[in-house]
């Protein structure tokens, strides 16, 4: 399974990094591309460099695509070619995992529209699904965390997801969880 995870300046990098770590730690591929360069900042300072350019990317050869939270999620709501992929993934039935502020993206294009979903509290807007107060929900394909705490089980949502019960237990022994 392929991962793709696109980051701008501005994510948030426990939502970001730490995801992206748990998911590595469990044997997935995971690509991380940048909006129209090779690095970004994150909310806190601290700079991913060597990124792939999205330019460079195939969104067929990937199966989820990761969303972190951040102030990034503004750029990314308002650029039309990260709203068409998100929206490919939609309608092709990949995975879609987001976290904090990354669903907001999400119901404002009406993709949790009859979904159950979470996200950052204060950033839950009527967006015609069903939200549910917890760290983590999974509707099918779609993945979703409220906040950075969530990270860790975000990760292992995904990593269930993905790769099956002993895969998840495997992991969760790994890191004694």
């Amino acid at each position: 399974m392929k991962i793709l995870a696109i980051i701008t300046d501005g994510f948030e990098e426990l939502e970001a990094v730490g995801t992206i770590a748990l998911l590595r730690r469990a044997k997935l591929d995971v690509d991380i591309a940048c909006i129209d360069k090779k690095q970004a900042t994150g909310r806190y300072g601290m700079i991913l460099t060597d990124l792939i350019n999205w330019n460079d990317i195939h969104i067929e050869d990937y199966d989820l695509l990761l969303i972190p939270g951040g102030p990034e999620y503004i750029e990314e709501e308002n650029n039309p070619r990260f709203l068409s992929i998100v929206k490919s993934f939609f309608t092709h039935n990949k995975y879609i995992a987001a976290i904090c502020a990354g669903p907001t993206i999400l119901g404002h294009l009406g993709l949790l529209k009859g979904k159950k979903y979470t996200c950052f509290t204060s950033m839950n807007e009527d967006f015609q699904g069903e939200y549910i107060d917890r760290y983590v929900v999974r509707d099918d394909k779609l993945i979703t965390g409220r906040s950075c705490a969530a990270s860790i089980d975000f990760a292992l949502e995904i990593i269930s997801a993905l790769l099956g019960e002993t895969a998840l237990e495997d992991i969760k022994k790994e890191i004694y969880y």
